[in-house]
């Protein structure tokens, strides 16, 4: 697979984890479309395994997803903002803490947009709470099964 190829799965994905958090897009589909692309073209056994375990991944993601209460948005004050803090902070936190970082740096994120908007840590904790209680954690759990399959795919590509 050449460079652009590569780059440009790499884009989707990263449109895919955007997509997450995104209403309307389907994030989890353009995560697992981008790997399909990447696994016919290289087609090896690596590639393979990773095609199947990011189904599975992203197929278990759904069915909690749809476990969850649903998403109640009106009136907890989430704002693109909040949105964009909250990923970058999942992102940040995905990559300092492999894997398990991106759920503390989501719920960060939130935390910092919040005390950005209310300016004290009461304020924001109580907000951080209501959010995460309405949207977080069904955004957060479909989002740590796309950050899941996204690291693979980053493993294999550098290190497989």
């Amino acid at each position: 697979m050449g460079a652009w190829q590569l780059l440009m799965v790499g884009l989707v994905m990263l449109l895919g984890l955007v997509g997450v958090l995104l209403p309307g897009v389907p994030g989890p589909w353009l995560v697992w479309a981008a790997m399909l692309w990447w696994s016919m073209h290289v087609q090896s056994g690596l590639a393979w395994v990773l095609l199947v375990g990011s189904t599975v991944v992203l197929l278990v993601n759904q069915a909690v997803v749809w476990l969850l209460p649903p998403r109640r948005v009106r009136g907890v004050g989430v704002t693109r903002r909040m949105a964009v803090f909250a990923g970058a902070g999942a992102l940040v936190g995905f990559f300092l803490l492999p894997v398990l970082g991106a759920i503390p740096g989501f719920i960060g994120g939130i935390y910092g947009s919040e005390r950005h908007r209310l300016g004290g840590h009461g304020p924001a904790v109580t907000s951080t709470r209501a959010v995460m209680r309405a949207v977080g954690t069904s955004v957060l759990v479909e989002l740590f099964g796309c950050l899941l399959v996204v690291g693979a795919w980053l493993g294999a590509v550098f290190w497989g």
